[in-house]
């Protein structure tokens, strides 16, 4: 197992510095749409709990209006339905905080792109579980020391499976399954159908 997170580290250094030189003009222009869209930051760290517990700062690129804390308690007030999927899913399908380029990004993933910097960084993997926030630990209860043994990823067993298309309790069982369970042949097949994943945008919103 050491071998193959040593393996994996080096891979990640490689890829994300391949991967940011080559998509930086598209970074670029995202960064120039989101700002036009809704003047504001272009990016968004959002805390996440990463590897042994550590909190990091989770990047994308901005995919909500500026005033998105506010919408969220109003609908959530008025909506007892928006609520029941809030408690359930921390997500909303219809959410009305996305900007109309933000609902672009988040359906092809291209939000996701400044995450290759956390990578870099060390706080993620290109392949590991989605980084949760404090609210989702609880979820995980004692499986919470599996999500912790790994870094979080920008994919996984997750992100491949369909997403938001399945239930939390499912994505915590992957999430279990490849912390015990990770090798580097089960990185490189994961990043290997990451790729048609993405352009299905399979559960993806």
């Amino acid at each position: 197992m050491k071998f193959d997170d040593a393996a994996m580290r080096v891979i990640d250094v490689l890829v994300s510095v391949i991967a940011i030189i080559f998509f930086a003009p598209l970074m670029v222009i995202i960064a120039l749409l989101v700002f036009a869209a809704d003047p504001g930051p272009v990016l968004f760290a959002h805390k996440r709990i990463g590897r042994g517990g550590r909190e990091f700062p989770c990047l994308k690129f901005r995919s909500m209006a500026v005033d998105a804390d506010e919408r969220l308690r109003e609908l959530l007030r008025i909506d007892a339905t928006a609520r029941e999927e809030w408690a359930r899913d921390h997500k909303l399908r219809n959410d009305p905080r996305i900007t109309g380029i933000g609902g672009f990004l988040r359906k092809s993933s291209l939000d996701e792109l400044p995450q290759l910097f956390n990578v870099l960084r060390g706080d993620m993997s290109l392949v590991g579980p989605r980084p949760i926030v404090h609210a989702e630990a609880e979820r995980y209860g004692r499986y919470l020391i599996d999500y912790c043994a790994v870094r979080p990823g920008i994919t996984g067993l997750w992100q491949v499976s369909g997403r938001n298309d399945v239930t939390y309790r499912r994505r915590v069982a992957m999430d279990v399954t490849y912390s015990r369970k990770r090798s580097t042949k089960m990185n490189l097949r994961i990043l290997a159908i990451t790729v048609p994943s993405v352009v299905l945008a399979k559960g993806s919103y």
